[in-house]
C-alpha cells in the first residue's frame, strides 16, 4: 500500500524544479529539518499550532506547489480521532425501558 504523504512526491517535484532545501530555509527562515518534516509528512516533528500551517503554506509558495493539497494531508493525519457517543438507554416515566410490557 502506497502511503498518502509519499504520494504527494514533495522532494521530487521540488527537486526537479532545481530548489534546494536550503534555499527554502533560506528565503522563509524555515529549518531545513522542518522542511524535510513537510516533504516526508512527519508532521509532529513541527513546532505546532498556527506555525505548522504557515510552514506548509510558505513550502507550498516556495515549490509552486499547490498549498491546500498539502494542508489536506496535514489536517487529515493531525485531526484527532472522532470518538463515538453511545447514546443512554431511555427511560420512560421513570422505569427502564426494558421494562416496558
Amino acid at each position: 500500500m502506497i502511503d498518502e504523504k509519499s504520494v504527494l512526491g514533495l522532494a521530487t517535484i521540488r527537486r526537479n524544479r532545481g530548489i534546494t532545501l536550503e534555499q527554502i530555509a533560506e528565503a522563509t527562515k524555515i529549518s531545513v529539518r522542518s522542511l524535510d518534516a513537510i516533504e516526508r509528512g512527519e508532521f509532529a516533528k513541527l513546532p505546532g499550532g498556527i506555525y505548522n500551517t504557515s510552514y506548509i503554506r510558505q513550502y507550498a509558495r516556495a515549490i509552486d506547489y499547490d498549498e491546500s493539497a498539502i494542508l489536506a494531508v496535514y489536517n487529515r493525519q493531525m485531526r484527532p480521532a472522532e470518538t463515538v457517543r453511545v447514546a443512554p438507554k431511555r427511560f420512560f416515566s421513570g422505569f427502564p425501558a426494558s421494562s416496558q410490557v
